[in-house]
């Protein structure tokens, strides 16, 4: 069930509704996870670690909130970390003239890439999965000639920096930032024609454009929000590690994004997303690498135990035979 179309259900269903399908069971194992590692961890349920696990997560949010609404049109986007890198370089060399221009001038970057992922698969067809790799390659090298060869361009900025390191009140800035993005996300698909686009897209193309629905130009929107996102990341994580670091800064942070978006419950064909799900997928991945990381456990593991939750999403999500 996607938060668009719980928008039409009545208040009395809707209770039974959100506790239904492959988010509820998220919802489940986050709390299965938290609660056993409340126990078992030391330190884990303490303030400081909690306050840690919302700020890891707030960057791969930021992706994921825009990775959703690629998902759900059927596609995918391998470019996220490429474009928060590009953002981050583009950012950090024109900071100079202004913060204003350093984070228009960013978030433009990253618009490009999105604006040509989109052309290219909307009015081209070309698979999503060829295009956004070769966005992420070549991205990725060009967010590093941007650098000088790959170079730390350091930043020393302290307006731009509350980006990263800042807090409004007693919140972080990129905590912050991320539940915007969430927020604003989760109207888009539940409260908006767009939102409802963007699932008829991803659910049906073929009938979506005989309803008079703008497929081609949805695709395009959507895929120039997830990199706007994803440029948001990283000029969040530039700001936070001072520098722009164009070989490390959103370093597979789409397979992150995308396991995050799956496990929350978001179909992988198309046609079914919700934002709230993705919260909850990114919050499993967090909870596991800091618990395993506080338990002292190989990253490996880590690494091993994800990839079989992403797997046991996605066969959860198989279609079933009638």
């Amino acid at each position: 069930m996607s938060e668009t179309t719980l928008a039409a259900v009545p208040r009395a269903g809707r209770r039974r509704l959100r506790l239904s399908g492959p988010t509820a069971g998220a919802a489940i194992a986050l709390g299965v996870l938290v609660g056993a590692n409340a126990l078992l961890t030391p330190n884990f349920a303490s303030a400081g670690n909690l306050w840690n696990v919302l700020l890891q997560v707030s960057t791969v949010l930021l992706v994921a909130v825009g990775m959703t609404l690629v998902i759900s049109t059927g596609g995918v986007d391998l470019s996220v970390g490429s474009v928060m890198a590009i953002a981050g370089a583009v950012a950090a060399t024109t900071l100079d003239r202004g913060i204003p221009v350093a984070i228009a001038a960013g978030l433009g970057a990253a618009a490009v890439v999105g604006l040509l992922n989109g052309v290219l698969i909307a009015r081209f067809r070309i698979q999503p999965i060829v295009v956004t790799l070769a966005t992420l390659i070549g991205g990725r090298g060009i967010a590093q000639v941007l650098s000088n060869d790959g170079e730390l361009v350091p930043i020393d900025n302290p307006s731009f920096e509350f980006l990263g390191k800042g807090h409004l009140g007693p919140f972080p800035t990129q905590v912050v930032v991320a539940i915007v993005a969430v927020a604003l996300g989760a109207f888009l698909l539940r409260a908006t024609p767009f939102g409802r686009y963007v699932l008829a897209a991803g659910g049906n193309p073929a009938a979506a454009r005989l309803a008079g629905v703008p497929v081609w130009r949805t695709i395009i929107t959507v895929y120039v929000l997830s990199a706007l996102l994803a440029g948001m990341a990283g000029l969040v994580e530039a700001a936070k590690l001072g520098a722009s670091d164009a070989a490390k800064i959103g370093l597979n942070v789409e397979l992150d994004a995308i396991a995050a978006v799956v496990v929350g419950g978001t179909a992988l064909a198309g046609g079914r997303a919700t934002v709230f799900g993705t919260v909850i997928g990114a919050l499993i991945m967090q909870v596991i690498a800091t618990s395993f990381n506080m338990l002292l456990v190989p990253y490996a593991w880590s690494l091993a135990l994800k990839a079989g939750i992403i797997l046991f999403a996605v066969y959860l999500q198989r279609p079933r035979r009638v």
